[in-house]
């Protein structure tokens, strides 16, 4: 059934990039909205908005039977969940199913079975796809230490149900365990309701690998390529590249095939992306989970592509055929995404809402960029600080790094702070040109074993050269971070 009206159950740059793409398909949109955003950019834009309730997210977007009723009352086929709140939530989707709402995802079985990550562990496992060295859950320290003993200091714990980097510490030796353990275990159970950890070998020169896949009702499965998200600060994305251009072209096309893999021998239907670490120092890849929902990066895979992976999505929701094979996937160039968010870094990356006084994104040829600010536009407190998507596309790499340093140069953004000056640092560091990073640059890891190649100073922007510019992310790393998932 091919959907006619669509609920776009989220906010923000993602809820304007779905209501553009029922704009593209000549699909009504309907916005949910809280009080807080009441005049954004998805408000204006969709053809009717229905406030669902107060500003924080529990009491409006995290609120299964608000958004099903809200659905069935405007007359909504479809639901589309975007990225973070409910979108990884199989109470969602079932609930859209029973009303007969087209889940604009995977099925709710697909959900579970990849959300809990030792249930996708063992589900991989038996596709005869690496994993990294670990356990099943661990049910307490002491049990923890004889995991850790096995297979060898540092480890990761990590929470079974997490993600957005919730519940992961690193245990360098036994002392630390004791600790780690409870705070991770009482981090699972704040962020998912569920304590349960389990353990896998720390890798120190890691590179962060994901494969985007698509699928549809008919059994049909494609990749449309990888992209490379090392760059991060506590576990959360802040610049991200397709393809995967610093690793050698043998292993990107395994990495490639063992995505495939799995999205075909789960039966995957709609956009997905399997993540991978990479062991830069043994040269090899291991899964690291799967997330059954669209990406905050997708876009760098449609400027290498020029696929539309939200309309993509929405058609195969509505029971059309994948509009393309595997045979018909083409990469072309490179593509690179910044994360603009509205922080401080040379405040240990505070939080900054507020009132945009001047917003004026960079244009041009391979430049594209997904917001929903605006000049006037209030920042609210109680959500994510992420403000817009800067992606440029160039014929190689080299080229695609000066076009995004001459993009950031053009990016005005004023009455509060952004990560505008952090970025555009970034991207003149020569470890970055030169693709030196892993997935603890950012923090201080340096490969030299020197001290943290990226310094900050504690003043804006103004007040600092360039070279300074870039956060002192390894000496702040502990404080709060409130970048998109």
């Amino acid at each position: 059934m091919a959907v006619s009206r669509l609920l776009v159950a989220n906010r923000g740059e993602i809820a304007v990039r779905i209501i553009r793409a029922c704009q593209s398909l000549g699909i009504e949109s309907v916005a949910v909205v809280s009080e807080a955003d009441r005049d954004s950019m998805p408000a204006r834009l969709a053809n009717r908005t229905v406030c669902i309730g107060p500003p924080r997210s529990a009491e409006s977007y995290l609120k299964v039977d608000a958004l099903v009723a809200t659905a069935l009352g405007t007359g909504c086929d479809a639901l589309h969940p975007g990225y973070g709140f409910l979108a990884e939530k199989s109470e969602l989707a079932e609930a859209c199913a029973k009303h007969g709402i087209t889940f604009v995802g995977p099925r709710a079985d697909s959900i579970r079975q990849m959300g809990n990550k030792l249930l996708a562990r063992a589900t991989v496992a038996a596709f005869g796809v690496p994993l990294v060295p670990g356990s099943d859950n661990v049910r307490d320290s002491e049990d923890a230490a004889e995991v850790a003993r096995e297979i060898g200091y540092p480890v990761l714990l990590k929470a079974a149900a997490g993600g957005g980097g919730k519940g992961i510490k690193i245990v360098r030796e036994d002392g630390e365990l004791q600790t780690a353990f409870g705070t991770a275990a009482a981090e699972a159970r704040a962020a998912f309701g569920d304590p349960t950890l389990y353990m896998e070998r720390y890798v120190p020169n890691a590179r962060h690998i994901e494969v985007q896949v698509i699928g549809d009702r008919f059994g049909n499965v494609v990749h449309v390529g990888e992209r490379d998200c090392s760059l991060q600060r506590r576990y959360q994305k802040v610049v991200e590249e397709a393809p995967a251009a610093c690793i050698p072209v043998e292993l990107r096309e395994r990495i490639r095939e063992a995505g495939h893999k799995v999205a075909r021998e789960i039966k995957y239907e709609n956009a997905g992306t399997v993540e991978f670490i990479y062991d830069e120092d043994r040269q090899d890849f291991f899964f690291l989970e799967m997330n059954t929902r669209i990406q905050v990066e997708h876009p760098v895979t449609e400027m290498i592509t020029g696929l539309d992976l939200v309309q993509e999505q929405i058609r195969v929701a509505g029971g059309e055929r994948l509009s393309f094979s595997q045979e018909d996937v083409r990469f072309n160039g490179h593509a690179i995404e910044c994360r603009v968010t509205a922080e401080a870094p040379w405040q240990g990356f505070r939080p900054c809402p507020g009132t945009l006084t001047e917003w004026s994104p960079p244009h041009g040829p391979g430049i594209r960029v997904d917001t929903q600010c605006f000049p006037g536009y209030r920042v609210p407190p109680f959500y994510d600080s992420l403000l817009a998507k800067l992606i440029v596309h160039a014929d190689d790499r080299e080229q695609a790094v000066a076009r995004m340093k001459q993009a950031l140069s053009q990016f005005s953004a004023a009455g509060i702070d952004t990560t505008i000056p952090f970025l555009a640092a970034v991207m003149d560091e020569p470890d970055y040109v030169s693709g030196r990073v892993s997935t603890r640059w950012l923090e201080g890891d340096r490969r030299d074993g020197g001290p943290p190649r990226v310094t900050v100073g504690h003043a804006p922007p103004e007040a600092c050269p360039s070279s300074r510019i870039v956060a002192e992310v390894g000496a702040t790393a502990g404080r709060p971070y409130g970048a998109a998932p």
